[in-house]
């Protein structure tokens, strides 16, 4: 018998239906062991000796795997063709020879494709496994074992508040502040364009103003209304006819078929894929056998590949959409054993595969590949050129025609950000000569804007750029970054939080050299050349320690006070900015108010994070959470007294507590509170008054004629209707929602519940159990999430993410639940135990 190991139950299903009898496929479910989260499981004075730990819920599955090795006679290690598939099959060919386990005969496969011929293909022609390769797996978990296990204390003790710091990680993180910082200094320019309307033959088409007095136009020569105005009228007075019209053909090229990276940013910018979701949607339809793997560096489709594509394009459209010759993309990757095969269908007369989001993925994937082979699309591209009779002011006028589609066909790459293109228009058939009508003239006032924050995409492209981290990270690297709330996301864009930004800024000041773009990318090579066989990977690590501990030793002795000040310094501009009444920034507004002296703010660190207090304290009590004055996390700035009630004459003040900006109406106990949520940009009494009066209530429900009230609760607003509840959009909707809307709100809850009190949202819905026909369901539990098809419910384990969980995983962990028959319930207390002390009692009086 042969064992065959893979990482997925899917691909082992499909693996073992390929092969034949002679076979055991079994899954390992990825990694089967890791380094233990604790002290020392790296040890640098031991020659870089490290521990390795099987994970708890593997443990049965890998006696299972020891079981059969033991019975086998061949070993095949099939998991993927990456560094990470490499370290799987090391991981179980080291635990299989501790425990004595290993056949003698053991080989390595790998295929970028799960179909048939691809497996037998790649049974044919077995290796051993690449040393360099799992040398720079071994190269990469030390470093960022022991990047983060070092760094974090250091964050703890002198960073109250931070969680925690990631090699990667915390490049992306500055990345994001970066470009915050960019938008803060941003000063936006004010400039003007002139816009003729007009007409010829019935066709009306726009002219835009190049030249002015003789003069050519920048974009910020027109840098106010009156040189704008002068220019209008001067345009609106003149007689322009056509000097020149010129005609350029264009070609534009397909871009290659997806990688890694690519597949990332074109998912986010058309299908609004985080770059999480995209690689779990990929890994069902590598494992399904609809495309090829999904964790490349490669732009090159294999010839075949090529072939089929070039036939799927003959089968669809005629000769002209096919180019003479295949076409051949270059790869940039640098680490050539990582550059595997595009990201391609494995069969191009399957245009469909899956349903939901994975069908569009793979509508996108099975376009974007097909687009790479066929003809150049043909455009062309016009420019008029209008005079005054002076010649002094000049119009211009462009358009563009697509001649011949080509791969526009199929498919047109996406953009991040769409800028001032004029040039996609038609234009009428015009000669030199002619007077096109004028039916108006514009005056546009425009405003230079700030570099966008970046988008899921374009982060990802910036990161590639840098050549930080590697595209197979990319996800885990900002999902993490979400997850410690060091970044939120609105709108698609991502915005650094207070906690991010302190953070980077600690790590710029105290550990600069670890997050410069060019050590971090200068160590990716560096760990690209281990992988090539080019480097000791002890020695890199050797290299990288010797600087980095006493770094953190010495930031270790520094005082809390020390890292505070210093810190307070390097964020003076950010947290005490330049005030309009030209007074010192930093002077308290409270000890102004109250006329003490002394009041200057300065940052202080605290339990719960930093933020800023007066050097007055504690007869002074401002404070104001770390923060940009005016930001929504400025809670002191704006505290006092509001107005007055006019109902009970109490006086309404603003507050700032520890969980941010709240309104108070009278004093002690009996004071009533409300938290000021932060989509109130114009909060005022007026609005202070009607957080005090909530909830509200909307009215009796038309069917059951109990309450409907409308509050603002620890996550938001909502609805609330005989224990049922219902979420609002916003805060003013709490104050505007009507009775047929809120009925309307409840109703689709209800929905979504089950109409079950309490009953959650599931986090991810899978398809049906193949035994109890049952719809399988990830959902959130009291205890941990867990997987239930409406028979049987399973824990997921600690170390599988729930949105990860697969198909296949759900099954299995509802079947191992099922075998062992239903849960035990917890037995109550036995009942004497609740009696004691009665009896004692009876006995003493008896015995009195």
């Amino acid at each position: 018998m042969q064992l065959v190991i893979v990482e997925s139950p899917a691909k082992a299903k499909t693996i073992e239906k390929y092969l034949g009898k002679d076979f055991k496929v079994l899954a390992s479910y990825g990694h089967v062991r890791d380094l233990p989260p604790k002290d020392g499981s790296v040890r640098p004075d031991e020659d870089f000796a490290m521990d390795w730990e099987l994970y708890r819920d593997k443990q049965k599955r890998f006696k299972e795997i020891s079981d059969a090795a033991k019975q086998a006679d061949r070993l095949v290690l099939a998991t993927d063709p990456d560094r990470e598939g490499e370290a799987i099959s090391w991981h179980v060919r080291e635990l299989l020879a501790k425990r004595k386990a290993l056949p003698e005969k053991v080989d390595r496969v790998t295929f970028n494709a799960i179909t048939k011929q691809a497996v037998t293909d790649a049974m044919k022609a077995p290796r051993e496994l690449d040393q360099p390769l799992i040398d720079a797996y071994l190269a990469r978990r030390a470093l960022d074992y022991l990047y983060g296990f070092t760094l974090s204390p250091v964050l703890w003790r002198r960073l109250p508040g931070a969680k925690s710091a990631g090699r990667v990680q915390s490049v992306a993180l500055r990345i994001i502040v970066d470009r915050e910082i960019e938008i803060e200094h941003f000063k936006a320019d004010e400039y003007w364009s002139i816009i003729a309307k007009l007409e010829q033959d019935g066709t009306e088409f726009d002219a835009r103003l190049v030249k002015f007095d003789g003069k050519k136009l920048d974009k910020l020569t027109l840098g106010d209304e009156g040189s704008a105005k002068a220019a209008q009228k001067a345009v609106q007075d003149a007689r322009f006819t056509i000097e020149d019209i010129e005609t350029k053909p264009l070609k534009r090229n397909p871009a290659p078929p997806f990688t890694t990276s690519t597949l990332q940013q074109e998912a986010a910018r058309k299908l609004g894929f985080s770059a999480s979701h995209t690689m779990r949607l990929a890994q069902s339809l590598y494992e399904a056998g609809a495309i090829t793997y999904m964790r490349t560096d490669g732009v090159q489709m294999d010839g075949s590949a090529i072939d089929a594509c070039r036939k799927a394009i003959a089968d669809r459209y005629d000769a002209y959409y096919i180019p003479d010759k295949p076409r051949f993309y270059s790869s940039k990757a640098k680490n050539a054993q990582e550059a595997h095969e595009a990201i391609r269908p494995t069969d191009f007369k399957r245009d469909r595969a899956g349903s939901g989001d994975e069908g569009k993925l793979y509508d996108l994937i099975f376009k974007r590949a097909m687009a790479s082979q066929m003809a150049a699309a043909q455009l062309e591209r016009t420019t008029v050129t209008l005079r005054d009779g002076t010649g002094q002011h000049e119009l211009r006028a462009t358009g563009q025609v697509v001649k011949f589609p080509g791969f526009f066909a199929v498919y047109q790459e996406g953009r991040d950000d769409s800028g001032d293109d004029d040039e996609d228009g038609l234009l009428p058939n015009m000669s030199k000569g002619d007077a096109p009508a004028k039916k108006a003239v514009e005056a546009n006032q425009h405003f230079t804007q700030p570099p966008p924050r970046y988008s899921e995409a374009s982060l990802v492209k910036k990161l590639e750029e840098l050549g930080i981290g590697r595209p197979s990270t990319y996800a885990s690297t900002i999902q993490t970054l979400r997850d410690r709330n060091y970044v939120r996301m609105e709108k698609n864009r991502f915005f650094a939080e207070e906690s991010g930004r302190l953070l980077t800024a600690f790590l710029e000041r105290f550990f600069e050299r670890y997050v410069a773009f060019e050590f971090t990318a200068g160590m990716e090579d560096e760990l690209d050349e281990v992988s090539a066989g080019e480097e000791e990977w002890k020695a890199l690590l050797a290299e990288f320690w010797k600087d980095f501990k006493p770094k953190t030793e010495e930031i270790m002795e520094k005082k809390p006070s020390e890292v505070t000040e210093v810190l307070d310094d390097f964020l003076s501009d950010y947290l005490f900015p330049e005030r309009a009444d030209g007074k010192d920034p930093r002077h308290c507004p409270l000890c102004e108010t109250e006329g003490r002296e002394g009041g200057r703010l300065a940052l202080r660190g605290g339990r719960f994070g930093a933020f800023v207090a007066c050097a007055n304290y504690p007869e002074c009590k401002f404070t104001r959470q770390f923060a940009k004055p005016g930001s929504e996390g400025d809670g002191g700035a704006n505290d006092g007294v509001m107005g007055e009630d006019p109902e009970t004459g109490l006086p309404v003040e603003r507050k700032t507590g520890r969980f941010g900006p709240y309104v108070q109406l009278g004093e002690g106990k009996d004071a009533k509170r409300a938290s000021i949520p932060k989509d109130l940009d114009d909060f005022d009494l007026e609005w202070a008054l009607k957080l005090l009066s909530l909830p509200r209530i909307v009215g009796a429900h038309p069917e059951t004629g109990k309450e409907i009230e409308a509050a603002i609760g620890r996550y938001g607003p909502y609805l609330r209707h005989d224990g049922k509840y219902g979420k609002l959009q916003n805060t003013r909707e709490v104050f505007e929602v009507g009775m047929n809307r809120a009925v309307d709100i409840l109703a689709q809850a209800a929905n979504r519940k089950g109409g079950g009190r309490g009953k959650a949202e599931p986090i991810k819905t899978l398809g049906e159990h193949p035994t109890s026909g049952g719809e399988m369901k990830v959902m959130p539990g009291r205890y941990g999430p867990y997987v239930t098809d409406g028979a049987t419910n399973a824990t997921i384990p600690k170390d599988m993410k729930p949105e990860d969980v697969t198909e296949a995983q759900a099954i299995e962990l509802i079947d191992a639940r099922a075998a062992k028959g239903p849960a035990k319930k917890k037995r109550k207390a036995p009942a004497k135990k609740k009696a004691a002390p009665k009896k004692k009692a009876a006995a003493k009086k008896k015995a009195d």
